[in-house]
């Protein structure tokens, strides 16, 4: 596997401004200001603009905002599951009425829905290039007295769309000391997930390939499946749980009498996202694998980070990673885990 490819793609894309839109929406503010912006997303009661003349992203109180109108499109989640791809407008307010959004889907067709429904909206296009999402980010610590170093460096990428997402990470960690062996772990991981007819349900797929000198993995390559649904789902907060089966090919260093193992799982995972304005963000991904083809053995997969926004796109993370296994080949070790953290930019509509 090519992680420096990898590497490189999402640094480019990084490095690169997604095909910046023209700032032609309009605010209408309840104390009579009017701005003429890029609504980039309304998220968590907090509408992200961009002012032509003013550098970076700017946050604005959505409760503050009397109407507004745009000519983009905008990919519109509700808290049932819904969603809607459209041109948004608001109309102006009456004092104590419920503030709607009205999507424009097509000329012919406007959809209503109430502002304390939405989940999410987010700017989005056509263009596949001007849909993409995602992170940048690095960390690097020194200590003189056991000569310790350590490097970590991380990406992720998403693709949303009206019924369907995809995505893809991407982490890497180098840690060396004086007297003992450099350890590393390089771990890639690609999902999707489809909505299905039932609100807040959908199915997903999941790909992920993970190299560990601590376990002695040269290659585990996972490949599952399974149905999930959305236990709670706003702009706060995200919560979810999938179950499904999945496959597993894990190749040992060659001092293993036999090197390559294939195991067959039930797979049981968890994701939650919590989303504090305009400050932090705190994400937690688990997967538990109880072995279907070797009873008794489980495989349990954590990665965990916390954000905190310094300025713009700029962000401070915080990050535990972990891949336990309960019966490892004898002689190699069940687990590898860890902290990092670092700096991270975001690039996209983020």
């Amino acid at each position: 596997m090519n992680f420096r490819a990898i590497l490189l793609g999402a640094a480019i894309l990084a490095a690169n401004p997604l095909f910046a839109r023209e700032k032609s929406d309009v605010i209408i503010m309840k104390n009579g200001d009017r701005i003429t912006c890029e609504i980039k997303a309304l998220l968590s009661d907090t509408l992200y603009i961009s002012v032509a003349y003013i550098l970076g992203t700017l946050s604005v109180d959505w409760a503050r905002v009397d109407h507004l109108e745009s000519k983009q499109l905008f990919l519109v989640k509700t808290q049932d599951g819904k969603v809607y791809t459209g041109a948004l407008s608001t109309p102006k307010t009456l004092s104590e009425r419920p503030l709607e959004i009205e999507i424009l889907e097509t000329p012919e067709k406007k959809v209503t829905v109430e502002r304390t429904q939405v989940v999410n909206a987010t700017e989005t296009a056509t263009n596949f290039w001007q849909r993409l999402n995602g992170e940048l980010g690095a960390g690097f610590a020194y200590s003189k007295g056991n000569q310790s170093t350590q490097f970590n460096l991380n990406s992720d990428v998403s693709y949303p769309a009206e019924r369907w997402s995809a995505g893809a990470s991407y982490s890497s960690n180098l840690s060396s000391n004086t007297g003992v062996s450099n350890s590393t772990r390089n771990e890639v991981t690609i999902n999707a997930q489809r909505l299905l007819r039932w609100n807040n349900w959908y199915y997903t797929g999941v790909v992920d390939f993970l190299q560990s000198s601590v376990q002695g993995i040269q290659l585990e390559s996972t490949f599952g499946g399974g149905v999930g649904r959305y236990l709670k789902n706003t702009g706060r907060t995200t919560f979810q749980v999938y179950g499904g089966f999945a496959w597993q090919r894990i190749n040992y260093q060659e001092s293993f009498s036999s090197p390559t193992q294939q195991v067959t799982s039930a797979l049981f995972g968890t994701s939650l996202k919590l989303f504090q304005f305009d400050k932090t963000t705190l994400t937690l991904n688990a997967n538990i694998l109880p072995a279907l083809s070797e009873a008794g053995r489980v495989h349990f997969n954590l990665n965990t980070s916390y954000y905190v926004k310094l300025w713009g796109k700029l962000k401070w993370n915080f990050t535990l990673y972990g891949n336990w296994d309960n019966r490892p080949p004898p002689g190699f070790v069940g687990s590898d885990y860890g902290t990092t953290s670092g700096l991270s930019v975001d690039f996209g509509n983020r």
